[in-house]
Formats: structure tokens, C-alpha cells, sequence
């Protein structure tokens, strides 16, 4: 019984992060309700108070599951590619970040949707704090992928494996939005992504 009510709560939670993707992007989170996006899941309030206790405490954890996301894709091809030697030394690190690039998930949503939580976190201190801790962990998570491979003897970092990964984020993210803007499908986004990191990843490893 608890098994099956876990379940329900997870699948209610995911359906209302779901709907509030899509009501943000349409209006905007200073636009959106907690009565819009549960008329969007098909909930009532009730339903959405027992599971956050603020819009705030939704809009984070949205931000944490596309941020979490994206880790997750880029970790898992990078453990593909290793169980297939493509990480051998004498590998191209360029074209491996392209490689790993290229099987992300952004879409124009995604962008939209991380862009209205950043204008919400520069107008907001105590929530810009709530979400530059969350991003820590991001690069954290990101900072740990680049440092494993480093290890394994394929590559020199002319600086210290977080930095790079706050500079590879920033230039992802901001690749993202000017292709975003450019009406670019997700296809393209991870393609324009891609190939500013290969430019970057040329500057911060040693030769």
C-alpha cells in the first residue's frame, strides 16, 4: 500500500512539474498560479500544497530536474563511450565533447523555462540564493564528470576542474538562449552548444 501511494505522490509531483514547465513558458513565472497549473495537471490546490509548500519551492525544484537532467544525459554518454574505448588515450577531446554534447536534451522549453527562473532569482535575493546553491551543485556534479576522465590520463586542465566546468556551463547555457532566439529546433541547439564547447575545451586543456 505504501509502495502504490509512493507511486501516486511521484506521479502527481511529476505531472504538476510538467504542467508549471508549460504554464511558465506561456506567461512567464511572474505571470503563473498555483490555479494555472493545476487546471493545466487536471489537480485541485489541495493537491498541489501537499506537495509543494510554495510556488518558490516548485519553480526550484523545476530548475533542479532540468539542471539534473542534463548532468544525468551528459554522465551516461560519457560511461557509454568509455565502455566502448572511445575514451582511449589519443582520443580527440574536442570532438568527444561534441559527441557527448550532442545526445543532451535541451529544447526551446527548457530554455525558456531556465531563463524565466534566472530573471526570477535577480529579482528575488533570498530565491537567486536558494538557486545559486542549487547551480553549485550542478557544477559540482559537472566539475566530478571532467575530473574522472582527467584522471584517467586523457587530458591536462590548464585549470582546476571547477572552473572549467562553470565556464563550460555558462557557455552552454548562454548558446542555448542566443539559439533560442534564433527559432532554433532542439537538434540545432545542441549543435551550436556543441561546437562553442569544442572551442573552449581547446583553450582549457594543456597540450
Amino acid at each position: 500500500m505504501t509502495t502504490i501511494a509512493t507511486r501516486s505522490r511521484e506521479n502527481t509531483r511529476a505531472r504538476l512539474l510538467e504542467a508549471a514547465a508549460q504554464v511558465f513558458a506561456e506567461v512567464g513565472l511572474e505571470g503563473a498560479t498555483v490555479e494555472a497549473v493545476c487546471d493545466r495537471a487536471g489537480f485541485t490546490r489541495g493537491a498541489f500544497y501537499s506537495n509543494f509548500a510554495s510556488m518558490d519551492e516548485l519553480f526550484l525544484t523545476l530548475a533542479g530536474s532540468v539542471g539534473e537532467a542534463r548532468v544525468n544525459a551528459v554522465r551516461t554518454r560519457v560511461e557509454e563511450m568509455a565502455a566502448d574505448g572511445a575514451l582511449a588515450e589519443g582520443c580527440d577531446p574536442v570532438g568527444l565533447v561534441r559527441e557527448v554534447m550532442d545526445s543532451g536534451g535541451d529544447d526551446r522549453l527548457g530554455v525558456m523555462l531556465m531563463s524565466e527562473i534566472r530573471i526570477r532569482a535577480l529579482r528575488d535575493e533570498v530565491f537567486g540564493a536558494a538557486y545559486l546553491a542549487q547551480e553549485g551543485e550542478m557544477v559540482a556534479s559537472i566539475a566530478q564528470i571532467i575530473a574522472d576522465i582527467a584522471s584517467a590520463g586523457l587530458l591536462r586542465l590548464r585549470l582546476p576542474a571547477e572552473v572549467a566546468a562553470r565556464m563550460l556551463m555558462i557557455v552552454w547555457e548562454g548558446m542555448s538562449v542566443r539559439g533560442a532566439m534564433e527559432g532554433q529546433d532542439a537538434a540545432q541547439l545542441r549543435r551550436a552548444g556543441s561546437e562553442e564547447l569544442g572551442r573552449l575545451v581547446q583553450l582549457l586543456i594543456e597540450e
